[in-house]
Formats: C-alpha cells, sequence, structure tokens
C-alpha cells in the first residue's frame, strides 16, 4: 500500500496538476479523523506519512507532567526517559499508537481524500478557464430548460441563460448550437456557476472581432455600442489609419462581414456609423439611415436639436422612436427631431405671435420623441426597411 500510494500521488501531480505535498498533508489530516473514529481516541494524535517509503505511523501527543491526571494525554518523566534521556517537564513526547489493521482504514480513506482533490482541483480548473473568458464569447449546445432559465452545455460545464439575458422574440430549441457572452463567473462549493447573454452589448463587440481582422489587430477601433438585443443595434467606430474606411472594413464586400453578425443575432439589424469628434457630424451620422439637414447644440444641457426633410421624420425618429433612443444612447446628447415644416412653423409662431412659447422652453426628452403621427411611425418603419434595402443593395 505504502509504495502505491505515493506511486498514485506522484501520477497525480503529472496528470492533474495537483501537488503532492499538498495530497499528503491532507491525507494525514484525513488520517487523524479516521483514527479516533475507528478507535474512539481521546488522545492527541498525530499522523506521519514517510515522503520516501509512503510508511503511515500514528502517533499519541503526550505532555510531560509532574502528576499523571489524564493517562490519554500525559505522561511522567521518568516514563519520558524510557523514550529518550533528554526530556524535560513540559515537552511533548510521541509514542507511537499505529493499529494493526489501520493499513486498510488508511486505503479508504486515502481513496476519499485523493477523489475529493480530485475534484477541488477540477473546479479550480473549470473556474480559472472561465473567469478568463468573462467579457467573451464561448460556443455551446442547448442541453435543457430549467423554468424560464436555458441551461447550455459548454463542455465540461453547464452555463445558465437567464430570462433577463435571452433575445426577445428569439427561438431556442434544445441541441441548438449558440454563441453565448460570459457576463459571469461564480465560485461556489460546487461546480462554478455561469452565467450567459445573447441580449449584451458586448456580444455584438465580439461577434465584430471574430468577423473584422481590422478591429481584431487594431486598426480600426469599436468606440461605442447602443442595443435593442433582437431589433437593432448601432456601433460607432473610428479608423487609426487614413487609409482604412472603418465602415467598409465592417460592413465587408457586399455586406458579407456585416450580414454574418445579422445571421448569427437572428435578423437583429445593425448601423455601422462612422464616429467623429465633431458632435454635430457624429449626432447627424448617428440618425443612420436617415438624412440630417442641421444640428444645433446646447451643450450646457447636451441637447441637440435635428433638423430633418419633412418626409425623413419618421424614419429619423424611428418605430415607437427606436432610432432616435439609439442615438441617443450612442452619442449621450439628448436629442430633439424636428421636420423642417415643423421649424418653420415655430419661427413663424415665433415671430409673429412673441407671447406663444419659444423652441427653447419646449420640454426635451432623451429617449421619447413626440413628434410624429401613429400613421408617420408607422411609414418610419416602411421607410427604415426600405432604407435598409437600399443601403444593402448599394454595397
Amino acid at each position: 500500500m505504502s509504495a502505491e500510494l505515493l506511486q498514485a500521488l506522484e501520477q497525480l501531480e503529472k496528470e492533474r496538476g495537483i501537488n503532492k505535498e499538498i495530497l499528503i498533508d491532507a491525507l494525514e489530516q484525513a488520517l487523524i479523523s479516521a483514527y479516533k473514529r475507528n478507535f474512539g481516541s481521546a488522545q492527541n494524535v498525530e499522523v506521519n506519512i514517510d515522503r520516501a517509503s509512503g510508511d503511515i505511523r500514528v502517533y499519541a501527543l503526550k505532555t510531560i507532567v509532574d502528576e499523571v491526571n489524564d493517562i490519554a494525554v500525559e505522561m511522567s518523566l521518568e516514563q519520558a526517559k524510557k523514550f529518550g534521556v533528554d526530556f524535560e517537564i513540559g515537552d511533548i513526547v510521541e509514542v507511537e499508537v499505529t493499529p494493526r489493521k489501520f493499513g486498510r482504514i488508511a486505503a479508504q480513506t486515502a481513496k476519499q481524500v485523493i477523489m475529493q482533490r480530485i475534484r477541488e482541483a477540477e473546479r479550480g480548473i473549470i473556474f480559472d478557464e472561465f473567469s478568463n473568458r468573462e467579457e467573451d464569447i464561448v460556443n455551446g449546445v442547448i442541453s435543457r430548460f430549467d423554468k424560464k432559465n436555458i441551461i447550455i452545455d459548454l463542455g465540461r460545464v453547464e452555463a445558465v441563460l437567464p430570462p433577463s439575458e435571452q433575445t426577445p422574440g428569439e427561438k431556442y430549441n434544445v441541441h441548438d448550437r449558440v454563441k453565448v457572452y460570459v457576463i459571469n463567473v461564480k465560485k461556489t462549493n460546487k461546480i462554478p456557476q455561469i452565467y450567459v447573454s445573447r441580449t449584451h452589448p458586448g456580444l455584438v463587440k465580439r461577434l465584430l472581432e471574430l468577423e473584422v481582422p481590422e478591429i481584431a489587430d487594431g486598426t480600426v477601433e469599436i468606440k461605442t455600442i447602443a442595443r435593442e438585443a433582437g431589433s437593432r443595434t448601432k456601433i460607432a467606430i473610428a479608423s487609426r489609419n487614413e487609409d482604412v474606411d472603418p465602415v467598409g472594413a465592417c460592413v465587408g464586400q457586399r455586406g458579407s462581414r456585416i450580414r454574418a453578425i445579422v445571421d448569427e443575432l437572428k435578423g437583429e439589424m445593425i448601423d455601422v456609423i462612422k464616429w467623429s469628434g465633431n458632435p454635430e457630424d457624429y449626432i447627424a451620422s448617428s440618425l443612420s439611415p436617415a438624412k440630417v439637414l442641421q444640428v444645433n447644440l446646447d451643450e450646457e444641457n447636451k441637447v441637440a436639436r435635428v433638423v430633418v426633410p419633412d418626409f425623413q421624420l419618421s424614419l429619423a425618429i424611428g418605430k415607437e422612436g427606436q432610432n432616435a433612443r439609439l442615438a441617443a444612447k450612442l452619442t449621450g446628447w439628448k436629442i430633439d427631431i424636428k421636420s423642417e415644416s415643423q421649424l418653420r412653423n415655430q419661427l413663424e409662431a415665433q415671430l409673429f405671435h412673441p407671447s406663444a412659447a419659444v423652441y427653447e422652453q419646449e420640454p426635451e426628452h432623451y429617449d421619447m420623441i413626440e413628434e410624429g403621427t401613429e400613421e408617420e411611425m408607422e411609414e418610419g418603419s416602411n421607410d427604415e426597411e426600405k432604407s435598409s434595402g437600399e443601403e444593402n443593395s448599394e454595397e
């Protein structure tokens, strides 16, 4: 048993990376408990495993005293002299008490300790692997549904896709392969708990890095992302190389690169926008696919007042205000959109009726644009689809 134990520990150290000394220390502590449990001893004991031979010995620890009150833990100086002549009162003597049948108990205990340490080591390895992959994409297979949670098999471990991280309108089926974004890895007493997302903006960012070499090598930089998962995403990008068109690099030849990402996101629309240090240009671009005529900034209140052609008002606002809302999130500016005729009417009212509310006094909204009837909103949705179709055909 002794030599076999050492060989097993050395093999574990090579294959699993579990330090042999740590295993021996853990085994010694487990054998102390096993000795007390099996032999009903109240003694203070110590277990020693010889690092060279693997022999296991149990020693009772007894304190040398003038008068012995408890023979389980105490010893007289006269008795101690049998184990060595240099002992004094207060010293501790190690007395071997290894039972004859302790080898069988040791073997069982060793097996339990080793299995426990293997499980702990594997949990540690899995935790280290996936904690280093937080904010990254992993591939998995949907294995089952747990109430509203979706359980995804990542190979050696499962991940949880909670309802809040599931894309609205996206259908999930058992055995489907899926790319997910790791948002959190929690260390537990059992297997590490991994939480993933399909709605996080980081998913789009990582997909772009996979599809666009210019982003992966740093030539093109992703500045900001605004996303409403399952519907639309706006991405602001810039190039560190004047000779590289950032939008063209992301879209790809005939839209091949961006189409691959749209397919992975099950048809989610993606607007790639060239970032600009000039707020007026940046805000105008952020309202794509609508064309902007004018941008007036109120820097103190961080408000941008935008003017668009009458026929593009609903397109600029987007269905249920989505286009303007995403543009506001992308740029960090509150955006108020007016059509040319609306602005002209206000200016006329201001000129001929000075007592009327002026343009600057109207309430501003971060993500709610009130202009436009339901009919205009519906037209905006149609215009949006038409515009996207035209852009794709141009590409």
